[in-house]
C-alpha cells in the first residue's frame, strides 16, 4: 500500500486510539478540560473522545475522508486550548511530566498539516 493510501489509516489508528483512551482512562483528559466551558469536564471528556472516534471511522472511509479530514484538522485546533491548559497545570511537575505537556503544544501544528494534507489528497475522489 503507498505512503498516500496509508496516511489516512495512520490518523484514523491514532484518532480511534486517543478516543478509546478518552473512555478507558477518562480522570487524566477530565484534568486537561478548561474550567470556563460549562457543564462538567467528564462530559466533555467523553465528548471529545467520542469525536475522535467519529472521525477516525470517516477517516477510514473513501467517501468520507476529505470531510472528515477537514473535520479533524479543525478538531486539532478547537482542543489546543486544552493542551495549553495541561501545559500551564503541569509546569510544577517533574521534568519528564513537563516536557510532556510542553512537548504536546508544537505537536498540534503538524497534526493539523497532516489532517489538511489528507484532505488535499482526497480531492477529486469519491
Amino acid at each position: 500500500m503507498p505512503r498516500s493510501e496509508r496516511s489516512p489509516l495512520l490518523l484514523a489508528g491514532l484518532l480511534a486510539t486517543a478516543g478509546v483512551a478518552h473512555f478507558a482512562a477518562p480522570r487524566r483528559f477530565d484534568e486537561t478540560v478548561p474550567s470556563a466551558l460549562p457543564g462538567t469536564a467528564r462530559t466533555w471528556t467523553y465528548a471529545s473522545g467520542a469525536a475522535e472516534l467519529a472521525l477516525a471511522a470517516g477517516l477510514a472511509l473513501p467517501r468520507t475522508r476529505k470531510a472528515a479530514a477537514l473535520a479533524t484538522a479543525a478538531f486539532f485546533v478547537g482542543v489546543f486550548p486544552a493542551n495549553v491548559k495541561m501545559a500551564a497545570d503541569w509546569r510544577h511537575r517533574p521534568a519528564p511530566q513537563k516536557a510532556a505537556a510542553f512537548g504536546r503544544l508544537p505537536l498540534q501544528i503538524p497534526l493539523v498539516l497532516w489532517a489538511r494534507n489528507v484532505a488535499k489528497n482526497t480531492e477529486g475522489r469519491a
